[in-house]
């Protein structure tokens, strides 16, 4: 299920995303795998991973129809996600390089939607550690959860 998600500019917390350093010295012309996960969930550990006071957020794209959210994580990370409602694609070096702003998997899987920076890459690392991507993750969604009175 792809929740929609407030304006692409602004995270659920009401204000507009900047620049924080990634959890990874990985360089910007390094490849990087890609978690991929609806939207509101991804903006709500967007918003954790920021309030935990580390710097744990690196990129972070969300593509055109705004029901995605992809953040990079360092290579080699796919390989062993298996987060129920996201999915990992393992890049290999195949065309997820930055500055450039990749193409996200599509609901199907199949398809690739165009995308842009909810969070652009900077100075500093560009990839969120996956340990604390998966807990904010895992946290957002029973945040969620609870919004949505299915407890």
């Amino acid at each position: 299920m792809w929740a929609s998600a407030p304006s692409p500019a602004r995270s659920t917390g009401g204000h507009a995303p900047t620049r924080d350093a990634g959890a990874s010295p990985t360089a910007p012309d390094e490849p990087c795998d890609l978690v991929t996960v609806p939207a509101r969930q991804g903006l709500e550990a967007v918003d954790i991973l920021r309030r935990g006071g580390a710097p744990a957020v690196g990129s972070v794209l969300h593509d055109g129809a705004c029901d995605t959210l992809g953040f990079l994580v360092p290579p080699g990370t796919a390989a062993a996600w298996d987060m129920p409602g996201s999915a990992c694609t393992r890049t290999d070096g195949r065309g997820l390089r930055l500055p450039e702003p990749p193409e996200l998997p599509g609901p199907d899987g199949a398809t690739t939607r165009p995308s842009d920076w909810l969070l652009p890459p900077g100075d500093g690392g560009h990839v969120t550690d996956p340990v604390m991507l998966r807990e904010a993750l895992g946290q957002a969604a029973r945040l969620i959860e609870a919004a949505d009175g299915r407890r």
